[in-house]
């Protein structure tokens, strides 16, 4: 039996908390794994005040059978080691090892990848590939890229343009370090629209750079009404990279980013979006991302419980 496995089991039998319990041998045969995002309990720190030490998010995790976490920048303490500290990425690892989790993705700004300073998109660029590369020596199989900023003068046709060159060239990088790069656009950002991602992807024009399912961003991108899978559907399950499952009622929180709420609670309709994953062929990663959602470990809970009964259906 794996490392990770006997970590899961021993879990379930001292904890009783794992959601779905694999037989041998199917393990292998699961075409998505389950991540938990930090980026929910960072939000719950600053919004909140609340306390999450980063132990006892890795043994709920852990507990409660994920396959990963995704990591976010300056949380929970300081940025990312740079590729030349391998000391500091060597310990960073053996720390997710110790609760049987890889770490399979890190988060990332993007709006220098657009700046109509030629410079500032080269120091961008090589700034990513230094990201890309401790990712992928931390045991990381994506990166995602958040391109948000404003456009400093540029016109939104300029600024796509721009943004596609670089994503693909990160799309050649990340390709070379066996990765895959996921860009998500959110509604407060200058690219914000179902278009806006399919001209995103059509100029970047690289199978290692995809972008981000996240139904809470569908949903308010396509009129809010609680059926973001269609526009998955239009998107194409093809060009999805990875996957932030989190419920919404339509609405932005607090004249933020999309309203995030747990699988249930809102009126995403979270089966028929799994099913389109499912039905399209989609395999990889699914991350739980409770962004300021109060109870990020409630939100971990149920958005993995939607996803098993989604496996269990086909």
């Amino acid at each position: 039996m794996q490392r990770r496995s006997w970590l899961k089991c021993v879990g379930a039998a001292v904890g009783g908390a794992c959601l779905s319990p694999i037989a041998a041998g199917e393990e292998k045969k699961r075409p998505w794994k389950t991540a938990v995002g930090l980026n929910g309990f960072e939000s719950g720190v600053r919004k909140y005040h609340k306390n999450y030490p980063i132990w006892e998010i890795l043994d709920f995790a852990s507990r409660t059978g994920f396959d990963g976490i995704e990591l976010v920048s300056n949380w929970p303490m300081g940025g990312y080691p740079g590729v030349e500290e391998k000391e500091r990425i060597r310990a960073l690892r053996r720390m997710y090892d110790g609760f049987g989790l890889q770490i399979f993705s890190i988060q990332l700004g993007a709006d220098g990848a657009f700046s109509p300073d030629a410079e500032e998109r080269k120091r961008w660029l090589q700034e990513t590939r230094d990201h890309a590369q401790f990712c992928q020596e931390a045991g990381g199989e994506r990166i995602g890229l958040w391109p948000g900023g404003e456009l400093r003068g540029q016109t939104i046709d300029e600024a796509i343009g721009r943004l596609g060159e670089l994503f693909r060239e990160v799309g050649k990088i990340v390709a070379d370090l066996g990765m895959i790069a996921s860009f998500e656009i959110e509604p407060p950002f200058v690219f914000n629209t179902e278009d806006h991602i399919q001209r995103i992807l059509a100029k970047a024009n690289h199978p290692s750079l995809k972008t981000m399912f996240d139904p809470s961003h569908y949903d308010l991108m396509s009129g809010s009404t609680g059926k973001p899978h269609e526009m998955l559907k239009r998107i194409g399950v093809e060009n999805i990279g990875y996957v932030h499952l989190t419920d919404a009622d339509g609405t932005l929180r607090d004249g933020g980013t999309s309203k995030h709420l747990a699988c249930g609670d809102g009126h995403v309709d979270i089966d028929a979006a799994l099913k389109t994953l499912y039905d399209g062929g989609y395999q990889g990663w699914i991350m739980i991302d409770a962004w300021e959602i109060p109870d990020p470990y409630d939100a971990c809970v149920k958005g993995k419980k939607a996803i098993e009964r989604a496996l269990r259906n086909g």
